[in-house]
C-alpha cells in the first residue's frame, strides 16, 4: 500500500542548524528505566524507533557532571570519555535507520539529591530538595557558574565525538536552568538574578558556548517551558515568560516546547486528550523562526497534519506514541494507519522510571525487551508446527496471545464467554475518563479480524469436556478474575467475616455488571491503583453520596509512579466525595462502618447504607484446574498442553496480562531457554 497523499507533509525533511531531520516524526527526550545501568537494552530500544521510522530520536536527560545524579531514577551521564562508548551504542542504532540522534543535556539543581555520587547539589540559591529528600542545595557562586559552563561544554565535546546530532540545553522540569528562569525560584541580586534579561543568560552563555564548542556539525537545541505558572486562566502565558522568548527566539537551531505543569504535559487521557497542549504553545512560532517541536499524545495523522500546517509545530513529538508503537511513522508511511497501536495514556511506561526498572507498555509488550529478550515490536517467528490452539478467554492477555499467535501462522480457535470481547477493558472503559483504554482491545480485534488462521466464537462458555472435545494441540486459559467481596488485601490478611448484609456488599464486578448501591456508599480501596477512585468518581457523578476510605495516607497511592495520585486526589475533592486516609474497614453492620486507625488503636464509625470493596481479586482459574485433572486422568499419552495466563495465572496490572499472553504465544513450540534471557550487561 501506498501512503495518503494528505499525510505527505509528515514526511518532509527538516533542517535543524547544520543537520537535516529526514521527517517531522521527533521522539522527544523520555525516561525508560534504562539509561547508565542498562546501555545495551537502551540502545536496542532506541534502534527499533529509528527502524519505525522516527526522524529524530533522543536519549532521556544526561547528566553533564557528578553533581547532577538522581538514581534511583536512571539517567543517561556523558561525565567522562568512559561514557562516549555506552552513549555510542545508541548513536549507532539510530543512524544504521537514517535518522538523527539526540541528547538532552542535564543539571539537577534543586531536583537532585545526588544520592549515589554524594556530591553536594548545586542551585540557583539555597533552597529545599524539591524532589522531598532531607537536603539543601548550595547557592552557586560565579566559580560554580564558571564550573557548570565548562561541564557543560565538555559535555557537549562528548556528545559530538559519541555520535550525536543534536544536543540540547535542558531548561525545564524544574531543573536547574529552569530555576534560573524563574522568578520564584531566583532571588540573586548579582548578573544572574532579578531582570528577565539576567535570568536568561546563563541559558544564553550556554546556548552560545554550545554552539561555539560543536554547532559547525551539531544543532543546537532548547527544552523550555512555555509558561512559567505565574499566569492566569484568561493568560496563561505571562509577560515575563514571552519576554524570555523574545530574547533568545533565535538563538538555539531549535525549540522543544513543554509547559509548566508537569500533568497537563504528561496528560493521562484519564484527565485530558489528544492535543491538550496546542492552545499554550501555538504563540511560539510566531516568535521564532526557527523549527518548534511539542508534544500532545498524538496518535491521529490528521491531527498531526492539522498542527503542522496551521503553523503551530514543524515536528510531530511523541514520547510515549513511539513506546506504544515504534513504527507508527512507518505505518502511515506505507498507508495502513489502522495498525497503529495508539497510546492510551495510562502513564505505565512512566512507572519504570519512578520505579528505577525498565520501562514497559500497556500496548507494547515487546517495549523494553527488545535487547533483553531479543523481541521486536512488528516481527515475530513463524509458528513451530500445524498444531491448532485453543485460546478461552478474550480478555487482554488472551486477545493478545490470539493476535501473536495468529501472527506467527497457528491456526487459532478463541472462545469467549460473552458476547463482547475484551474483558476487563471492555468493562473499564466505560468508566470516566477510561475511554481510549478501549484501544487495548480494538487494536487486537482488528487486527484478528483479518487474519484467516484465526476463528473467533463469542457467547461459548466452555466446560472442560467441551474444551477438550475440540481436539486442540495447545490449549491457554485467559479467563480473566473477580474482585472479592470478603475483605481480604493487604489490610486484612484474611477473610473478612463480620461484612453486614450481602445485599449490602459490592465488588467492581457488581457495577461493572450494572448492580448498583443505594444511598451513602463507603468505598474502602486496598488496592491503591486507579480503579477504586475511578469508582469513586463514577458514582459521585451520577449523585451517590460516597466515602473514601484507604489505609494509604493518599487517594490512588500508587498513582504516584504514574503521575496520577494528585489528580485523582484533587478530582475526588471537587466531586465532594468525603476522603477518610490512614483507616481500614474493620467491620460493616449494615448501617455503619467500622474503621480502625492504621497508626493507633482509635476508631470511628461512619454511616453508611452499602460498601464497595476494592481489595483483592481471586483468579477465575476453576476450568483451568478441572482441564487439568481430566487431562491427567483420560490423556496417558499424547496429552494437549495447557497453560494459564494473564489474570487467571496471577491478577495484576492490564500491562502485564498484555504481556502474559504475548510471551505465551512467542514461546509456544520455540525453543526458549531461561539462559537465552540476557538479565545483565
Amino acid at each position: 500500500m501506498t501512503r495518503d497523499p494528505r499525510y505527505d507533509i509528515l514526511f518532509e525533511p527538516v533542517q535543524i542548524g547544520p543537520v537535516q531531520a529526514p521527517n517531522r516524526f521527533y521522539q522527544v527526550p523520555h525516561c525508560n528505566g534504562m539509561g547508565i545501568l542498562r546501555p545495551k537494552m537502551l540502545a536496542a530500544m532506541r534502534g527499533i524507533k529509528a527502524e519505525g521510522g522516527w526522524g529524530v530520536i533522543c536519549t532521556e536527560y544526561c547528566s553533564i557532571h557528578p553533581s547532577a545524579d538522581d538514581l534511583p531514577h536512571p539517567y543517561a551521564a556523558l561525565w567522562n570519555q568512559d561514557h562516549i562508548k555506552a552513549n555510542a551504542l545508541m548513536t549507532e542504532k539510530v543512524h544504521e535507520f537514517g535518522a538523527l540522534a539526540g541528547v538532552e543535556l542535564w543539571v539537577g539543581g534543586a531536583s537532585s539529591s545526588n544520592l549515589l555520587t554524594r556530591e553536594v547539589p548545586l542551585g540557583v540559591s539555597s533552597m529545599p530538595d524539591l524532589s522531598g529528600n532531607p537536603y539543601q542545595t548550595r547557592a552557586m557562586d560565579k566559580k560554580d557558574i564558571r564550573n557548570l559552563r565548562k561541564w557543560h561544554r565538555d559535555a557537549a565535546l562528548r556528545a559530538r565525538e559519541a555520535g550525536f546530532d543534536v544536543v540540547y540545553i535542558y531548561a525545564t522540569h524544574s531543573y536547574l536552568l529552569s530555576q534560573f528562569l524563574s522568578p520564584l525560584h531566583n532571588r540573586r541580586t548579582d548578573e544572574y538574578g532579578g531582570s528577565v534579561e539576567n535570568r536568561t543568560r546563563l541559558v544564553r552563555e550556554l546556548i552560545e558556548e554550545t554552539k561555539e564548542a560543536i554547532g559547525d556539525t551539531c544543532a543546537v537545541a532548547v527544552r523550555m517551558a512555555v509558561n512559567d505558572g505565574a499566569g492566569t486562566s484568561e493568560q496563561p502565558v505571562s509577560e515575563d515568560r514571552r519576554e524570555m522568548f523574545e530574547i533568545m527566539a533565535e538563538l538555539p537551531d531549535l525549540w522543544d516546547i513543554n509547559v509548566h505543569n508537569y500533568e497537563r504535559e504528561m496528560s493521562l487521557s484519564r484527565f485530558f486528550k489528544e492535543g491538550i497542549l496546542e492552545e499554550s504553545i501555538h504563540y511560539v512560532k510566531s516568535i521564532t523562526s526557527k523549527p518548534v517541536v511539542s508534544v500532545g499524545r498524538f496518535t491521529s495523522p490528521d491531527t498531526m497534519v492539522s498542527l503542522i500546517r496551521k503553523g503551530t509545530l514543524d515536528f510531530v513529538g511523541a514520547a510515549r506514541p513511539s513506546i506504544a508503537d515504534p513504527f507508527l511513522p512507518r505505518k502511515i508511511e506505507e498507508g495502513r494507519p489502522e495498525d497503529i497501536r495508539e497510546c492510551i495514556g495510562c502513564n505505565i511506561c512512566y512507572s519504570g522510571d519512578s520505579l528505577g526498572v525498565p520501562i514497559r507498555c500497556t500496548q507494547n509488550p515487546s517495549m523494553g525487551e527488545e535487547w533483553r529478550r531479543g523481541w521486536h515490536p512488528e516481527k515475530i517467528q513463524t509458528k513451530g508446527s500445524d498444531a491448532t490452539v485453543l485460546v478461552i478467554g478474550a480478555g487482554p492477555a488472551g486477545l493478545e496471545a490470539t493476535r501473536a499467535l495468529g501472527q506467527r501462522g497457528y491456526k487459532v480457535m478463541l472462545a469467549e464467554a460473552a458476547t463482547e470481547l475484551g474483558g476487563r477493558i471492555t468493562q473499564e472503559c466505560r468508566l470516566p475518563g477510561l475511554a481510549e483504554w478501549g484501544r487495548v482491545r480494538d487494536y487486537r480485534v482488528n487486527q484478528i479480524q483479518t487474519m484467516p488462521n484465526v476463528d473467533i466464537f463469542p457467547d461459548n462458555n466452555l466446560n472442560a469436556e467441551d474444551a477438550l472435545s475440540i481436539g486442540a494441540e495447545h490449549i491457554v486459559v485467559a479467563t480473566g478474575s473477580k474482585w472479592r467481596a470478603d475483605g481480604f488485601g493487604r489490610y486484612h490478611s484474611e477473610a473478612c467475616l463480620d461484612l453486614g448484609p450481602g445485599d449490602q456488599v459490592f465488588t467492581p464486578n457488581d457495577i461493572f455488571k450494572g448492580r448498583l448501591p443505594q444511598g451513602k456508599v463507603l468505598i474502602f480501596d486496598d488496592d491503591h491503583y486507579y480503579l477504586g477512585g475511578v469508582l469513586a468518581e463514577a458514582l459521585a457523578k451520577q449523585g451517590v453520596e460516597v466515602c473514601f476510605v484507604t489505609p494509604e495516607n493518599l487517594v490512588s497511592a500508587w498513582g504516584v509512579m504514574i503521575d496520577e495520585q494528585y489528580q485523582a486526589q484533587q478530582r475526588l475533592l471537587h466531586l465532594g466525595v468525603q476522603i477518610i486516609t490512614a483507616h481500614g474497614l474493620d467491620h460493616f453492620d449494615g448501617a455503619n462502618a467500622h474503621l480502625g486507625c492504621v497508626y493507633t488503636e482509635r476508631t470511628q464509625v461512619v454511616a453508611a447504607d452499602a460498601i464497595l470493596l476494592v481489595t483483592a481479586r481471586t483468579p477465575s482459574d476453576h476450568l483451568y484446574h478441572e482441564l487439568a485433572v481430566q487431562i491427567d486422568s483420560d490423556f496417558p499419552g499424547s496429552a494437549p498442553s495447557l497453560t494459564k495466563i494473564g489474570d487467571c495465572d496471577a491478577p495484576a496490572i492490564i500491562a502485564a496480562a498484555i504481556y502474559a499472553g504475548h510471551r505465551y504465544a512467542r514461546e509456544l513450540e520455540a525453543d526458549v531457554k531461561e539462559s537465552d534471557v540476557r538479565w545483565s550487561e
